[in-house]
Parts: structure tokens; C-alpha cells; sequence
């Protein structure tokens, strides 16, 4: 299909909301046996971060009807995850009863100052919440960070989407200025000062990290955003630990109300939906080639409310599986509603189930990431590696059979909408096949260690085998009619003492000794036990156990 021409004039954006979903994996906290939460909540006063008392856990009066709506539209097992169970059964102090998800959340950073170029006039968003959400039994926290702003153009409004979710800088233009990220950003506190800036432009602080430590440096803004955790890789003091688990680009979605969305045309679409900001060409070009977006419509639009009808006329839901963008009518009072309409459904609904999108892609890397580091740490040779190798094997195996029935979904919600969106995302981050890939590898590397465990188990049992048949000979010659080879039944108690140590060290001594003989010894036995043998063949076989190997 063409692409359409381009409109006089590009509509304007009149409320812009973005949410930036940034999932890391956390390391073991050092010295501690707790959870990185736990310890983060113990940091109350020196960390910016404070556990949040949700509406669900709160007072009756902070409850509305848009968190009503976003319970109902889960299914039963999925609102047990997200939220627990009542509170009845929390006072009665169950770990489980709880929900097994915990949000903390800092309020020190009212707003941030950007420029998309050097030249560009500084934008000035508000943000409406910075949070960090951790999960029982998965070492993963998603940064969840959202922001506002109003009236801006449509290509403002790409370029935001485009650039402001980037960990780092992505390279360098001859200028030395920053690529695909934003040139500046700074965090305002409540009264407009600077908390942090970004350090983009310091090109060679980023190529030395990278020289010296294999992993990418993390942009000064962000690193401030997430403290007091730090990254593994840098040389930064922290007890709190994170390490980078996807790519660069932080997952996003985006909430536009358009002065007149059906002026759109098909690139611009395509260019949200892929978020490739505001192009370099004539706004009519597509971002990509025209047989690669052919299709583009019936993989990643939702276009069951696009048309003139209903309470939010012309409202359109894009899917990347790294973007979910909804488009409408700024003019349509349902569409800018935030306790019952597209925007209440759009912080609530359509967030929770982008976040449980993200967070079962992340947890499936994390656990394909601790197998590459447990075989990367195995030393074969090394018996102390090979113990922890296996514990780590198996802690992998215990934890995802814990993720797995907590919180892997097929399907998330009845609702039509809920469920569709849930689909295209789950589609466009091959979800299940990640699943089936981490699980088949961790049934390898759990079925290996059972395998290893079971012929242990068996040269064990042939080496006893060999200890008890050669001790039954001795066995059954000093006990034939009860005899005794030293008749010392009346003597001293010493020298009766002394008798039992002798034969007690040599009994000790002859045993070990058969052990070590245990397997050469085995294969005699196998050859005595072959009636096909010859009597030549068994006593070559005998000489066999005392020859050293290789002889």
C-alpha cells in the first residue's frame, strides 16, 4: 500500500503522556541473605526510595473507580499476583497473602529539562511518578518512570519518544555530539534545581568504560535516577547492585491527544509505532521500506476503535512489543478521562500488562544469563566449583519452576481489549518462544546433573559391592564355628586394647585399600562371573588390578 501525502499542516499534540519501563537485573546483595528491597527499605535515611502503600493497601479513601476498573479487567490468578490476597488474610502475617510484587518510590525529582539537539529550545516535562517495582523469588527490578506535557508538535512529540529512553548513547556524530539520544537532560527538584545532568558529550569516559570493563557505561542522569544502586561493572562503592539485562532502549509507551488524529498519515504511524523520531526526510516517507510495512496495519495496529463512533472517536492502538502508543482525540472528553476513560485505562490496565509483558521477557533472560555464568565459573578439575555449579544449576531450576506458577500467563484478562493487546505484545516479544528456549535449557542442565548424580550414585554402589565380597571372605573364615586366631580372652585389659587398635587400623587400612582398588577389582569379578572366560583369561585379569594404568 502507498504511503499518503502529507497534510498542510501536521496536527498538534495537545497532551503527551510517556512511560519508560527499564528492567535490570540485581546482583546478590554482599554479606546479606535479603532480598534487594528489603534492604533498600532499611535504607530510609539515606536513600531517596520509600516502600509505596498502594491504593489496595491503603486507606478506603484513596481507592477510586479507575482502580476498580483495572482490578475487575484481570483475570483471577493474575490479580493475585498483581495485588494479593485481602486483607484479612495479611494481618494474619502470611509471606504469601501479600502481593508478591513490591513498588518503592521516590519524590525528590519533580521535573526534567530536555533538548533534543543542541540548537533546540529546552522542553520542560513534568514527572508524574519514578518508581521501582521488584518481584519475590526473581532478582529483577523495572525502573517505571512516566511523564507529561502539553502542546507540543507532532514531531516534538516523535522525537521525545524516540530519544528519551536511552541508557546511553548509542555513538557519535563528527561533532562529537550524542546519537539517537537526547544532547542534554537534566532532573529539576520541586524548586527548579538541578539534580543531575547528562554527560553524553564525554565521549572517551563512555569508549574507556567499555575498553576496561566489556560492559557499557550507564548515562550520568540515569545512574543519578537509580540510586543508591550502582552498576556491577563500574568501580562505584554500593551494596546495591544492577546489570544491564536487554538492549539500550528502555521498552515504552506513549499516550498522544491529537487535535486531529485522522490527519495522521501512514508514516507517521509506522514511525510511531516503531518510534523512529521525526525522520530526516520529508515527513511522508516511510521510516522503512514499503514491502517490509506492507503488512503494517495487521501486525501492529488495534484498530477496533478506529473510526468515528463511540465515546473516544478515532482512538488508535499501536504494538511494537518495545512501544505501545495509543492515539486520539484530544477534543473527545472519554479519550482524556483519567478515572474512566482511555487515559485512566492507559496508566492502569494497559501498563500493568505491558510491565507483565516486559518483566517475563527480562526474568527469562536473567535466567539464561545465570546458566552462561555458571558454566562460564565451572572448573572441572576443581571439586569446590563443581559443588557450587551444581547449586547454582539447581537454584535455576527450583526459581523457575517458582516463576512458572506465580507468574507465567498465557492469557491475562477476558476483556476484549485487555486480551488483544496482550496478544500483540506477547507476539512481538516471541514470548513463548524465549519460554520453551530457557526451559528446554534449563531441563538439560537439571537432566545432566541428575544423570551425573546417578552414576555417582552406581560407582558407589560397585564399589561397596567390592568391599563386602572381599569382607565376606574374611568374614566367614574367622567366624567358621566361632573360632578365634588369638585366644586372648583372659588377658589384661591392656593388651586386650592393644590387640583391637592393631586390627581395628589394619581392618581401616585394608578397607580403604580396597576401595581404591574397587574398580579394577569390579572388572575381575565381571570377568570370574563370564562363564565364557577361560581360566587364563580370569587370572590375566587378576595380575590387571595390580598394574598401574597405562602400563
Amino acid at each position: 500500500m502507498a504511503s499518503s501525502t502529507e497534510p498542510a499542516s501536521a496536527p498538534s499534540v495537545r497532551h503527551l503522556r510517556q512511560v519508560l519501563l527499564w528492567p535490570l537485573r540485581l546482583m546478590p546483595v554482599a554479606g546479606s541473605r535479603k532480598a534487594a528491597w528489603e534492604v533498600l527499605r532499611e535504607m530510609s535515611g539515606s536513600s531517596p526510595w520509600r516502600e509505596v502503600v498502594d491504593e489496595y493497601t491503603g486507606d478506603r479513601e484513596d481507592f477510586h473507580e479507575r482502580h476498580y476498573h483495572e482490578f475487575t479487567a484481570f483475570l483471577p490468578y493474575v490479580q493475585r499476583f498483581l495485588y494479593g490476597e485481602g486483607r484479612s488474610r495479611r494481618h494474619t502475617g502470611e509471606r504469601d497473602s501479600g502481593s508478591p510484587m513490591r513498588v518503592f518510590r521516590r519524590h525528590d525529582v519533580a521535573r526534567v529539562r530536555m533538548a533534543a539537539r543542541p540548537a533546540d529550545a529546552p522542553l520542560i516535562l513534568d514527572i508524574v511518578h519514578a518508581d521501582l517495582y521488584f518481584f519475590f523469588d526473581v532478582d529483577l527490578v523495572i525502573l517505571n518512570l512516566e511523564v507529561s506535557a502539553n502542546d507540543l508538535s507532532l514531531a516534538q512529540a516523535q522525537e521525545l519518544l524516540y530519544r528519551f529512553g536511552r541508557a546511553y548513547p548509542g555513538g557519535w556524530d563528527d561533532d562529537g555530539q550524542p546519537r539517537h539520544c537526547m544532547a542534554s537532560v537534566e532532573w529539576l527538584g520541586p524548586d527548579g534545581t538541578v539534580l543531575a545532568h547528562s554527560d553524553a558529550q564525554q565521549r572517551e569516559l563512555f569508549l574507556a568504560h567499555v575498553c576496561e570493563h566489556r560492559a557499557p557505561r550507564i548515562s550520568a542522569h540515569w545512574a543519578f535516577m537509580l540510586q543508591p544502586f550502582v552498576s556491577d561493572h563500574s568501580s562505584d562503592p554500593g551494596l546495591l547492585r544492577f546489570r544491564q539485562i536487554e538492549y539500550y532502549r528502555m521498552p515504552l509507551m506513549g499516550y498522544l491527544a491529537l487535535d486531529n488524529p485522522k490527519s495522521l498519515t501512514r508514516a507517521d504511524f509506522a514511525r510511531l509505532a516503531m518510534v523512529t523520531g521525526a525522520g530526516e526526510a520529508e515527513a511522508a516517507s516511510l521510516p522503512y521500506a514499503e514491502h517490509y510495512l506492507q503488512d503494517f496495519e495487521q501486525r501492529f495496529c488495534y484498530d477496533r476503535f478506529w473510526a468515528e463512533v463511540g465515546p473516544a472517536p478515532n482512538t488508535r492502538y499501536l504494538c511494537s512489543g518495545h512501544s505501545l502508543v495509543v492515539i486520539g482525540d484530544a477534543a473527545s472528553q472519554f479519550y482524556g478521562c483519567q478515572d474512566r476513560g482511555v487515559l485512566a485505562q492507559f496508566r492502569h490496565q494497559h501498563f500493568l500488562l505491558f510491565l507483565i509483558a516486559h518483566f517475563q521477557k527480562a526474568a527469562l533472560l536473567m535466567f539464561s544469563d545465570q546458566l552462561v555464568e555458571a558454566l562460564r565459573a565451572l572448573q572441572l578439575g576443581n571439586l569446590a566449583s563443581v559443588r557450587r555449579f551444581k547449586r547454582v544449576i539447581r537454584g535455576s531450576f527450583e526459581g523457575f519452576l517458582r516463576f512458572t506458577h506465580r507468574y507465567w500467563f498465557h492469557e491475562i484478562s477476558d476483556q476484549a481489549q485487555v486480551k488483544a493487546l496482550w496478544r500483540l505484545c506477547a507476539r512481538h516479544l516471541e514470548l513463548d518462544a524465549l519460554y520453551v528456549e530457557v526451559k528446554d535449557r534449563i531441563a538439560d542442565m537439571n537432566s545432566y546433573l541428575d544423570a551425573d548424580s546417578l552414576r555417582r550414585q552406581a560407582n558407589t554402589i560397585v564399589r561397596l559391592t567390592v568391599v563386602t565380597i572381599l569382607g565376606l571372605i574374611g568374614t566367614v573364615t574367622t567366624g567358621f564355628l566361632g573360632m578365634n586366631l588369638i585366644a586372648e580372652a583372659d588377658a589384661s585389659p591392656g593388651r586386650k586394647i592393644l590387640y583391637f587398635l592393631v586390627v581395628f587400623v589394619l581392618t581401616i587400612l585394608l578397607t580403604f585399600y580396597t576401595i581404591g582398588k574397587s574398580k579394577p577389582l569390579s572388572d575381575f569379578l565381571d570377568v570370574v562371573s563370564d562363564e565364557q572366560a577361560s581360566a587364563w583369561q580370569k587370572l590375566k585379569a587378576l595380575v590387571t588390578v595390580w598394574r598401574r594404568p597405562g602400563d
